[in-house]
């Protein structure tokens, strides 16, 4: 078996939880494969490659670091079809959800065979004849300096909305405890099955947040707007044009993440959001 190690490099103790990592593994006959820059902190494996060609190589992959360096690599994740483990070494951590005092804990299950997954959905996000996969959300938003913009929403081929506001948020539920909640979406559990369309900053106070069935073809078509961007899991982005149109759809594959026992999607939130203290 052979695990691919991503990490973010510049986290505060990253020195350690790599050599900790390292020497567990290895202890344990599991082969090591890396991203670009860590063995300059730690010298781990020979078998070194850039980030997003890491799952491919690998059996399974550990992430040390926060939610944006897991969503940097969860969707090549899914097309490699390999099981993901996010150990959190920031601040909040929805994705990253093992704790770094867990990591060799979490590990020892999942080698074992004991360990306890999540099936996460992801988007496919059409533009310029060009697809993507996104396990949070898909973004048109305008920049800081650009006036309001306005997005014709349709929703299977049926207009809903000419929405004028700061932008839109497309998740999933695993999205919906990112951008989507503090833009004022609701939570959605991820093993609800759905969309959520968020408007960011309407002109109008009408204009609220909806669900929509997962099996629904989401079109987003710039009509007016200057500076806007189209940003993947807030990783990827580009500029939009006007007139210029993107299509979300639920993707045919899901993210395996793995998830520490005992633990539920609702201690997860009380934990996370300070429910109760």
């Amino acid at each position: 078996m052979k695990a691919g190690v991503v990490a973010k490099q510049h986290a505060r103790g990253i020195k350690e939880y790599l050599g900790r990592l390292g020497e567990f593994l290895t202890a344990r006959g599991v082969e090591l494969a890396v991203e670009e820059g860590i063995n300059n902190i730690v010298h781990l494996s020979n078998e070194v490659y850039k980030r997003r060609e890491l799952p491919h190589r690998v059996d399974f992959l550990v992430v040390l670091g926060g939610d944006g360096t897991l969503l940097s690599v969860a969707d090549v994740a899914a097309e490699a079809g390999i099981p993901l483990i996010g150990v959190n070494l920031g601040f909040l951590g929805f994705l990253t959800e093992v704790k770094k005092e867990e990591m060799e804990e979490a590990l020892e299950e999942f080698l074992q065979g004991k360990a306890s997954f999540d099936e996460r959905e992801l988007l496919e996000v059409e533009f310029r004849s060009r697809k993507s996969l996104v396990l949070n959300d898909a973004v048109i938003n305008k920049s800081a300096l650009a006036r309001i913009i306005t997005i014709r929403v349709c929703i299977d081929g049926q207009e809903i909305s000419r929405l004028r506001a700061d932008g839109i948020i497309v998740s999933t539920p695993t999205g919906s405890t990112g951008y989507s909640l503090a833009a004022g979406g609701p939570i959605i559990d991820p093993e609800v099955s759905a969309i959520i369309l968020t408007p960011i900053c309407p002109h109008a106070l009408t204009q609220r947040p909806i669900v929509v069935p997962s099996g629904s073809n989401v079109s987003l078509r710039l009509e007016s707007g200057e500076e806007v961007y189209l940003t993947l899991d807030g990783q990827r982005g580009e500029k939009i044009k006007e007139g210029e149109v993107v299509v979300i759809k639920k993707a045919r594959i899901k993210l395996q993440l793995v998830r520490p026992s005992g633990r539920t999607y609702y201690q997860m939130l009380r934990e996370k959001l300070s429910w109760g203290s």
